[in-house]
């Protein structure tokens, strides 16, 4: 019978790698949300990028905030057994504006991967980056 155990920082930074999809889920008061997202990774600060799309009727801005938790959970089937890690921290919006020397190198190194899940044309929508730097940061394996 399989077992959970807990993954060191290295098999967290090889399963993470520098791209992939996860859930992001977000609260207000007593309500949460969640959402698909992919992510970028950047595996030398421990810092996940996000580029989230939105719309005029978009409910994923009332969730977002600097002030409100958010948790992002990555979890797939490997050669090896499941894997999962949870990050959970505050998203910070890193618009063009706010983007220093660091967060441009950082996400250099990362590939925030495009997949279509929206109900209408991406012309339609606004893409804005955010970076979620964990104030934790678990995983999981299969043993």
């Amino acid at each position: 019978m399989s077992r959970a155990e807990l993954m060191d920082d290295r098999e967290v930074n090889a399963f993470l790698g520098n791209e992939g999809t996860g859930v992001l889920a977000l609260a207000r008061d007593d309500e949460s949300y969640a959402i698909p997202v992919s992510y970028g990774y950047d595996r030398e600060e421990g810092t996940f990028y996000l580029r989230l799309a939105f719309h005029a009727d978009s409910r994923k801005r009332e969730y977002i905030g600097p002030s409100r938790p958010a948790t992002l959970v990555v979890n797939r089937e490997t050669e090896e057994g499941w894997r999962s890690v949870v990050a959970r921290g505050r998203l910070r919006e890193t618009g063009e504006a706010a983007i220093d020397s660091s967060v441009v190198e950082a996400i250099r190194r990362v590939n925030i991967p495009f997949f279509t899940v929206f109900d209408r044309p991406a012309r339609e929508l606004d893409f804005e980056l955010f970076r979620l730097a964990p104030d934790e940061l678990t995983g999981h394996k299969q043993v």
